[in-house]
């Protein structure tokens, strides 16, 4: 038996279902930002993503924790 996913990886297969795009695709948009704060990238998301604060919030914090 696996353990559910936890913290904002949870989000992921409501994000793609959402939005449309896979989490890589988000990761790479993400990465390739000009933008570098955690805040600054959650805004940007939302302003020219439409998306949401939780679904902003937690790709980002899962993709710079990656490094």
């Amino acid at each position: 038996m696996t353990e559910p996913v936890k913290g904002p990886a949870s989000y992921f297969p409501s994000i793609e279902k959402k939005y449309g795009r896979p989490i890589g695709e988000w990761q790479e948009l993400i990465r390739s930002s000009d933008l570098t704060k955690h805040m600054e990238l959650v805004n940007w998301l939302k302003s020219e993503h439409g998306m949401g604060h939780g679904h902003a919030n937690a790709l980002v914090a899962h993709t710079l924790k990656e490094g």
